[in-house]
């Protein structure tokens, strides 16, 4: 299992392992996958090899770069010693409490709301309600990080509306940020999915102004400079275990959109930082993911049977979504799922419409919103690159800190 070289082949990260003097995950979840699983041995051998060191995000510009007027607020209430000293965020909490700030902080969203709409949105025609929850996913599209997991959601939601028109519903815009890797053919799949659920809801009368679905063209930084200040709902929901870390969790974080995410990678840290009634989990934990995988007792199709609301969205996909040239059947990503569904998804479905209930009842009292938001943003200073690098330096590098001025 140690081997570096064996049958013929070079395991490189045998190599790596065993050539460096420290070994770090990104994350608190990923750092113990690493010791305890990925390199079990070597980490009973050299346990101290194994270290941690959290990513973290350059909040100069993913807040005072990217969101002025949330940054200009933040000054005004505490100074703005958080420029150089991230953590001084946590000032912030002492107005919580301040409905003055917390209108403010409203307004600051719902400006940010329109520049992505007057800047990118409207570029691809796309006439949303700025009075709708902003939902976003914006990473790049890989099976694991489970964009079908939130295309599932929003059929489901779609046929709750087809179903009950006079129902109380939230109404909600959900955006998609991606892109896929040239030869990933299921990735791409499912934007031709997201696409074609896209032109059936965005022109079906009987859901209007309740559900809007958007895809973004050419997702890049410049674009995610735009989309993460004016996101109200942050899309964590990788399957637990597989994200590394994440740090598109705390840019939306930082700018206060509100988490909804399994406890994985970087989702982890931000819980245990904002608490349970400030971030939306839900789904398996790792060791639950992990357990299922090992037995091989996980079988898919037995949600489909045992659950009517899931099947009608799995059917529908099956039959056909979509309109004009848009309109496709997609056998192919029901199959896999029924038959496969590596990344459980049919598994997490139900807990999943459970969070984002728990979202519509907190979204319908906005003082509340936007204190579980300032709570979110107070507590983002922790996820700063500063803080990384100086955990490198201090116990990796070895390196001793110069004084002066930041440049």
């Amino acid at each position: 299992k140690l081997a570096i070289v064996a049958n013929e082949e070079i395991r490189m990260a045998n190599l790596c392992v065993a050539s460096c003097f420290s070994v770090n995950g990104v994350s608190a979840l990923h750092s113990n996958i690493i010791k305890n699983h990925v390199f079990r041995d070597f980490g009973v051998i050299f346990p101290g090899k194994f270290k941690n060191v959290t990513n973290g995000i350059e909040h100069r510009r993913w807040l005072c770069q990217a969101n002025p007027k949330l940054a200009a607020l933040i000054r005004e209430l505490i100074g703005d010693g958080f420029y150089k000293e991230p953590e001084k965020l946590r000032d912030l909490l002492n107005f919580t409490g301040d409905k003055t700030v917390l209108e403010a902080l409203e307004r600051i969203k719902r400006e940010n709301k329109k520049r992505l709409l007057e800047k990118v949105l409207i570029r691809q025609n796309h006439d949303v309600d700025l009075n709708s929850v902003f939902d976003v996913q914006g990473k790049r599209l890989h099976e694991y990080k489970r964009q079908l997991l939130n295309v599932l959601h929003i059929m489901y939601e779609y046929h709750q509306i087809l179903d009950f028109p006079s129902g109380d519903y939230l109404p909600k815009t959900y955006i998609f940020g991606a892109k896929a890797a040239a030869g990933y053919y299921m990735a791409k799949r499912i934007i031709r999915l997201i696409h074609s659920v896209a032109s059936e809801i965005n022109t079906n009368p009987d859901v209007k102004n309740l559900i809007k679905l958007v895809f973004l063209e050419d997702y890049k930084v410049s674009a995610a400079e735009i989309l993460m200040p004016a996101a109200e709902v942050s899309e964590q929901i990788s399957i637990a275990g597989k994200e590394a870390s994440g740090t598109g969790n705390m840019k939306f974080m930082l700018n206060g959109a509100l988490t909804i995410g399994t406890l994985d990678g970087a989702n982890v840290e931000i819980y245990e930082l904002v608490g349970d009634e400030n971030i939306y989990i839900f789904g398996l934990k790792s060791h639950e993911v992990e357990k299922l995988n090992q037995n091989e007792s996980y079988v898919p199709s037995s949600y489909y049977q045992d659950n009517p609301s899931l099947r009608r969205v799995l059917d529908h996909l099956r039959d056909g979504v979509g309109v004009g040239t848009l309109r496709a059947e997609f056998s192919d990503i029901v199959n896999s799922l029924l038959f496969a569904d590596t990344y459980m998804l049919l598994a997490d479905f139900d807990d999943y419409c459970r969070a984002h209930r728990c979202i519509k009842r907190d979204y319908s009292d906005s003082l509340v919103w936007n204190r579980k938001s300032l709570i979110n943003i107070a507590h983002a200073g922790w996820f700063s690159a500063d803080r990384s690098v100086a955990e490198y330096s201090d116990n990796i590098w070895n390196l001793s800190r110069l004084d002066g001025e930041i440049l």
